[in-house]
């Protein structure tokens, strides 16, 4: 089943479970504007991968979000936004561990040649298609730069 026809019959299930379903409903009604958007600007319907790339920009958004709820002392705000984090989640692929995406990093700094931080843009470029949509990319930045200034 394409992930889009999984939401829309997950977007059903929340409609019929009404009061329990109503925080999931608003995601998933949230994520299906956000894919019309999407197939609106590049004028064709959005693939899988296309897909998973929207979920991840949503997730993105509410995690970069919510250290400034923190700040402001709104931790109603705070667990709202983890708990939409998870119901998207749930639409993503499995995500990548730390060692798993410092084992990836390792493989890219090697074939790219890197031996400092200057290299880091050509590793990146390396990495990023093979954790795309599995990794947070700034959690994938930390681990390569910490392993080029480890000269590991």
């Amino acid at each position: 089943m394409a992930l889009q026809d999984r939401l829309y019959e997950d977007m059903k299930k929340a409609m019929k479970a009404r009061e329990a379903g109503k925080l999931r409903l608003s995601v998933i009604r949230m994520v299906r504007a956000a894919l019309k958007n999407q197939a609106i600007a590049s004028g064709r319907d959005l693939s899988d991968e296309e897909t998973i790339e929207v979920l991840a920009k949503e997730v993105k958004m509410r995690r970069d979000a919510i250290p400034d709820y923190r700040r402001a002392e709104r931790q109603e705000k705070v667990a709202e936004l983890e708990s939409e984090i998870s119901i998207l989640e749930e639409y993503l692929p499995q995500q990548l561990s730390r060692d798993e995406i410092i084992q990836l990093a390792k493989e890219a700094i090697e074939s790219a040649g890197a031996g400092s931080e200057r290299d880091l843009g050509r590793v990146m470029s390396i990495l990023m298609p093979k954790v795309k949509g599995r990794a947070d990319g700034k959690l994938v930045n930390q681990c390569v730069r910490g392993l080029l200034q480890s000269g590991d």
